[in-house]
């Protein structure tokens, strides 16, 4: 839910996917596996970079070899900080097998240069998800010559099919590595012979690497039901069935396996008996009596009726209720929950990067494995506030339909933004939807304000004012058309839990295009007129400009009142700040941002005079997919009988998002606080991500955020107890309206 979490769950689950998906994908098919070449000291060199490292080399950071400043031998690693907040550099490499033993320890020499807003250090994961660790608990920071470190992860054979390990910067500054070295219960591993990992079917399954052999087919109300039923069947299998959870099926080349089948099938009485012949082909498990869940507060129960309100057979219906009780342990190879924190972990799917999306048949897979993740693993699915299998229907003649690249992009943002998550969009660069939106942005922003599209700054204010344009000026509308008939056009293709998250999403694009030039018409006061606006290509603007929080954490407003900003604020700041801001009459704590780092326990404890239970949190279950259950409810603060006695009042907006709801949730304990603003962005909770075919990465909230009495958060937000929002004369004459609300709440007697 912080930025940082969100960080290291991409460093454990995406940012090192290329490199495992390397030795994932060749090192299965290895029956004897011959001993790697690790390159520990990174001595052995090509073309400038050591042989067998992945390093990082962005615009935030950049990775390459150091023959100047070196701990042994000739060469180290250095990872450098360019530019930006919040990212991180590493180092990596992947042994793709296993090695008999019970400890594995990774040892290593760093030295640091200014490492600030993280750490650095030394990071290890054995794969697939048995342990990992980045040395974040020791925090490396600042400057130090060259010291030894080492990491000591358990090791099971019988799980491991990987070992990922290198050195990790998050956060600025720079950092050197070198003269790593690897040693399993004390022996070095140059030393051992490698394990095979053990063979799983699902990987050993490569008929349909090269597409789909779907061909393409005239969709009729027939065949339209049938591929409803099919994803019903084939996403329920894949949860429920054991066979298919121990990897014992490819179930994305099962689906094209068994899909000209079912679309050569004339009539319901054909479908169901390649249906009932397909689960029985499956092979055997065990079933079990159906349990009471007594000893777990139910949130969510999974949605089963349409296996008896779908039209198909006795036999049919048999099958997939013998299904639904069999005996599950708890795994499955396509899914798992995050340990200690029960968001889904979507394992083993592959992104289909360099697939044609001309095929009908992985279109169909995209939709059938999104729909059905958001069917048994989506914990707002009530929150849809509509039946979620009518948007399955609703889908697949789109999906059939979608028969070029844009096509099939456009309609999966479509299906996305029906689960209303803000969390839930196409996420990292995507060149179609760059495309689709504009490669080219004017030198001015817009953010809607009294239901207007209102310029409220610039992202390059000198060529801003080139462009005539000022702060407060009204868009009515661009290049002929209406903002208000645009806005309708573009509502379907923004995710977001609400409206106004959705335009404010809407607002930061709504100046972009491909073309040099943007008509605007601008209304500014009683007068109206038309502007001929230049655009400039998005890599030359600073576009995230309006969201860097570049002032002070804390600074008081007034003598009795001190402002606190939730979203540039350090953990080591606040015993400080706790002696300035005690005996003030009022704090406002500004969350209309994202924070930096997770704070709100830290701050808790010295706000709230004891601990207080301010969340329900709601998670998932394997063993019974579509089952959620409310863990125990989270409280933070302790017991301080010289805890915060002023007012205190909350800022938040549509920017609050996240992990800054729920830093809000918890500061709006406080016995005399209140909460005011604007609705938020109503998404909170640690997220899943994922790929579609295509190679889309999206996600979506994976565990439930409620108020203690079980009230709403997602597509509600944060409860407000004053509701303020700004004005177009606060914009132009440069006020935070906000804010001065605040200040006049505190001032009350």
């Amino acid at each position: 839910m912080t930025r940082i979490r969100s960080i290291l769950k991409q460093i454990r689950r995406v940012s090192i996917l290329p490199l495992l998906c390397i030795a994932h994908f060749n090192g299965m098919a290895q029956v004897k596996p011959t001993k790697p070449q690790l390159n520990l000291d990174f001595e052995k060199v090509k073309n400038g970079r050591p042989i067998g490292w992945g390093i990082t080399s962005n615009s935030q950071y950049a990775g390459q070899l150091d023959s100047g400043i070196v701990q042994h031998g000739k060469y180290s690693v250095s990872l450098t900080h360019l530019d930006g907040e919040g990212g991180f550099g590493n180092i990596g490499i992947t042994i793709p097998y296993s090695y008999p033993g019970k400890k594995i320890t990774l040892s290593g020499y760093l030295k640091t240069e200014n490492v600030s807003d993280g750490f650095a250090g030394l990071w290890m994961r054995i794969d697939p998800k048995v342990a990992f660790d980045n040395m974040n608990k020791q925090q490396i920071k600042g400057t130090q010559d060259w010291t030894k470190y080492e990491i000591t992860l358990d090791l099971d054979p019988t799980k491991t099919k990987a070992i990922v390990f290198g050195g990790i910067l998050i956060g600025k500054g720079k950092m050197w590595i070198d003269n790593l070295n690897i040693q399993i219960d004390g022996k070095d591993i140059a030393t051992l012979e490698p394990i095979a990992p053990a063979r799983i079917p699902a990987e050993e399954d490569h008929e349909f690497d090269q597409g789909s052999n779907i061909g393409t087919f005239e969709l009729d109300q027939n065949k339209q039901k049938a591929l409803k039923d099919l994803g019903l069947i084939w996403g329920f299998l894949k949860y429920y069935h054991p066979q298919i959870a121990a990897g014992n099926y490819n179930w994305d080349y099962a689906l094209f396996r068994v899909l000209p089948k079912i679309l050569a099938a004339h009539n319901q009485q054909q479908r169901d008996q390649v249906l009932t012949a397909w689960i029985r082909s499956l092979g055997t498990y065990d079933t079990q009596i159906d349990t009471q869940e007594e000893h777990r507060e139910i949130k969510l129960r999974p949605d089963l009726s349409w296996i008896s309100s779908s039209g198909f057979s006795a036999t049919l219906q048999l099958e997939l209720q013998k299904v639904r009780k069999a005996k599950r342990n708890g795994s499955n190879y396509y899914i798992e929950l995050a340990s200690g924190i029960g968001n889904p972990v979507i394992n083993n799917e592959n992104p289909y990067a360099g697939m044609d999306m001309k095929d009908p048949g992985y279109r169909i897979l995209s939709l059938y494995r999104y729909w059905n993740l958001i069917q048994y693993y989506f914990p707002y699915k009530e929150q849809i506030r509509k039946d979620w299998k009518t948007v399955l229907d609703e889908f697949i003649p789109k999906m059939v339909a979608a028969d070029n690249t844009k096509a099939y992009t456009l309609t999966t943002l479509e299906l996305i933004g029906n689960i209303h998550d803000t969390h839930a969009n196409i996420w990292s660069k995507n060149k179609i939807i760059d495309e689709f939106r504009g490669e080219r942005i004017a030198a001015c922003y817009a953010d809607f304000i009294q239901d207007k599209a209102v310029i409220t700054g610039f992202h390059d204010k000198e060529r801003g004012n080139i462009a005539g344009l000022k702060v407060g000026d009204i868009l009515t509308s661009i290049n002929g058309k209406p903002i208000e008939s645009i806005v309708a056009e573009q509502l379907k293709y923004y995710p977001a839990s609400n409206l106004p998250t959705q335009r404010r999403d809407i607002a930061n694009n709504l100046l972009r295009s491909n073309d040099s030039t943007l008509q605007l018409t601008i209304q500014d006061g009683k007068k109206v007129y038309n502007r001929s606006v230049p655009t400039y290509p998005m890599d030359k603007m600073p576009l995230y400009s309006k969201y860097r929080n570049t002032d002070t954490c804390f600074k008081m407003l007034d003598r009795d009142i001190a402002y606190f900003n939730n979203g540039n604020a350090k953990r080591n700041y606040l015993s400080d700040l706790v002696e300035h801001v005690k005996n003030t009459k009022g704090l406002i704590i500004d969350c209309r941002n994202y924070p930096s780092e997770f704070i709100v326990h830290d701050v808790c404890s010295y706000l709230l005079p004891r601990a207080t239970t301010f969340t329900k949190i709601t998670v998932g279950d394997i063993s019974t997919p579509g089952l959620f259950y409310t863990l125990v409810d989270q409280k933070t603060g302790n017991t301080n009988p010289d805890y915060y006695k002023g007012k205190v009042v909350i800022l938040v907006n549509e920017i609050t998002q996240s992990s800054a709801e729920f830093h809000a949730m918890a500061y709006s304990t406080h016995p005399n606080a209140q909460v005011i603003g604007s609705t938020t962005a109503a998404a909170d909770g640690n997220v899943s991500p994922f790929f579609l075919p295509g190679g889309i990465r999206t996600m979506f909230s994976g565990i439930g955020i409620y108020y203690p009495n079980g009230d709403d958060t997602q597509r509600v937000g944060v409860k407000l107890d004053v509701d303020v929002s700004p004005t177009i004369d606060g914009i132009k004459a440069g006020k935070d309206e906000v804010l001065e609300k605040a200040i006049a709440l505190i001032r009350q007697p």
